[in-house]
């Protein structure tokens, strides 16, 4: 760059400066002094000689010293800069998550605008347009404006005062006034068109006080969704002022339309306040209810009751415990539901609808090979063996492996599954290497892991209490809910895991572990014949832990799960993994493969 060249660009930002600092100057002042219409400023920057100069290219240059905004170029075409579009303020997601009971009535849909919509009552005011029809000997048929006076004006008629008339007797009023003119043949027709614009402020606990536009028939919900909605850790719902210069036009309780759907219509007029009043005193509801929030109560203070009617305890609620949060000491009581109708809250109590309950009647069903009815009823407390004593068994049934169900027991074992894989996710996942091919292993090893791990995760556990033949059987606790099972006496074997033909065989007492698995094609390449485990209808299990094993006596109803063949490098992977495999196959009767 040329000396003369930095001389006139430094010039020139000098005179881009002198310039802008003159249109601020000129709009600060602006306020205090009026300016004739040869004084006025620039409506641009573009109006600006010296900008110009600096954004025009001069005749035979290539570009100007700095090109207007929205130019890139000399072959730039003109655009227009979009508006950007802001964000919204409030989440109304924040409103509906929250304990507040009425947060809920202010996510966007009062705030959206609809067609408007006169009631009888409406009052004309000034701006309001009444369409006018006249037929007969004299036709006219025009929209007219109330004006500052409160008239509309009609031709040949002259004004008639509307401002103050109710919607329902406009028709009647414009008739009368018609008629004093035209004794006979004309017909009058007027009614309302559209409500008056009007500007409300909203001001108060609410999320953005502010200016807000819309009609004089907009409810007042209206316009607090337009602010965001009541401020739900400081503002009330219960005070909701209408405003009108000093004077209070309306308090309104929305609790009333929350509860009961009553909504009073208030007109309002521009320049209106609506304002929000402090949060009055609070309780927290929890529990059995049907609405578990954060109630809002004038006054020092509330009954159980009168909370109760707005919360709709659930007919399994029978007490009600009290949190004194007030003080300097934290207080609980307790009550039965029925007792504490009469008990007082105050401001900052804690309510919670409970269920205190004593078990008086379980039921238990009993299924497979029996003669007997499959659901009972018993006392709670009622031990297996009296169970066991009404049942008719069948010549088919096997009394010895009775098995027992459990719902608790089912929830365990799917957690300590959970947990297990857990562990091996963890220990896959944190595994060392010590070259790039080892890592590379590594990898692909967890990631085989990893899928087999979600397959896990799907296995369902059966719950199955290990009874056996224990002497103290008839003496275990039933539970609500169990499932007492009696096996047939079917004389199979099922034969299943890593074997070539997974088959259910016919029972010989002569067979061991290893003959049954070689009459179901014998073992896979990836068995690991040195882990069988044997699970026995009662319950119990025998695993097979070397080749010796497989010389174990059978009996009728046994499976025989074959578990694969881990084959990792971690010693830690294939302990865990070990376990779990294991794990599954006695809870759930399942050998999951690679």
């Amino acid at each position: 760059m040329t000396s003369q060249k930095f001389w006139q660009l430094f010039v020139g930002v000098l005179l881009l400066l002198s310039a802008w600092t003159a249109n601020a100057q000129s709009s600060t002042t602006q306020t205090t002094t009026t300016t004739t219409p040869s004084q006025a400023p620039p409506a641009s920057q573009s109006d600006y000689p010296v900008f110009r100069a600096l954004t025009t290219p001069a005749p035979g240059a290539g570009t100007a010293l700095f090109p207007s905004p929205g130019t890139s170029g000399p072959a730039a075409s003109t655009q227009t800069l979009a508006k950007p579009v802001l964000p919204p303020v409030v989440d109304p997601g924040l409103l509906v998550r929250t304990d507040v009971f009425g947060a809920n009535l202010f996510t966007g849909t009062f705030a959206r605008e609809g067609a408007t919509r006169f009631n009888p009552d409406y009052v004309v005011a000034i701006g309001d347009q009444v369409q006018v029809r006249l037929w007969g000997a004299y036709n006219f048929d025009a929209t007219l404006t109330v004006d500052p006076q409160g008239n509309i004006f009609i031709p040949n008629v002259g004004p008639i005062r509307v401002m103050g008339v109710r919607n329902q007797d406009l028709q009647q009023l414009v008739a009368v006034a018609v008629g004093r003119v035209f004794r006979s043949n004309v017909n009058a027709y007027a009614s309302l068109a559209a409500a008056q614009p009007v500007r409300i402020f909203v001001g108060g606990n609410v999320v953005r006080p502010g200016l807000y536009s819309g009609t004089s028939m907009d409810s007042m919900l209206h316009f607090l969704d337009q602010a965001g909605g009541i401020d739900v850790d400081r503002g009330s719902f219960l005070a909701v002022q209408v405003k009108r210069g000093a004077t209070i036009r309306a308090t309104v309780n929305l609790y009333d339309f929350l509860l009961r759907g009553v909504m009073p219509l208030i007109q309002l007029a521009d320049g209106d306040v609506i304002f929000v009043q402090p949060r009055q005193q609070t309780v927290l509801v929890r529990g059995l209810a049907e609405t578990t929030k954060r109630f809002e109560f004038s006054g020092n203070e509330r009954t159980v009751a009168d909370l109760a009617s707005i919360a709709k305890p659930l007919p399994s609620a029978t007490h009600v415990r009290v949190v004194r949060n007030t003080g300097s000491v934290k207080n609980v009581e307790y009550f039965q539901l029925a007792e504490a109708g009469s008990m007082l809250l105050r401001d900052g109590d804690e309510l919670e609808f409970t269920a205190d309950k004593k078990p008086g009647t379980i039921t238990v069903r009993v299924e497979g090979e029996h003669l007997s009815p499959q659901e009972y009823v018993l006392p709670y407390g009622v031990r297996m063996g009296t169970l066991l004593s009404q049942l008719q068994f069948s010549e088919r049934s096997d009394r010895d492996s009775i098995q027992l169900f459990r719902t608790s027991v089912k929830d365990r074992q799917k957690m300590l599954l959970a947990a297990s894989l857990k562990t091996l996710e963890a220990a896959a996942l944190t595994a060392r290497s010590g070259t790039s091919d080892e890592a590379r292993l590594r990898k692909e090893e967890a990631e085989l892991l990893l899928q087999w791990v979600e397959r896990a995760k799907t296995i369902e556990p059966n719950g199955q209490v290990v009874i056996g033949a224990a002497a103290t059987r008839d003496a275990l606790l039933l539970e609500n809910g169990d499932v007492i099972r009696v096996p047939t006496l079917d004389g199979l074997v099922l034969v299943s895991g890593e074997v070539l033909f997974p088959n259910t065989i016919a029972f010989q007492p002569a067979l061991d572990v290893e003959a049954y698995i070689q009459s179901a094609g014998g073992y896979t390449q990836n068995a690991e014949q040195a882990r069988v485990v044997v699970a026995h209808r009662d319950g119990t299990f025998s695993q097979i832990t070397g080749r010796r094993g497989g010389a174990l006596p059978m009996r009728m109803g046994d499976e025989i799960l074959v578990l694969p063949k881990i084959d990792v490098k971690s010693r830690q992977i294939i302990k865990d993994w070990s376990q779990i495999l294991f794990q599954i196959a006695v809870a759930a009767k399942v050998v999951l493969g690679l």
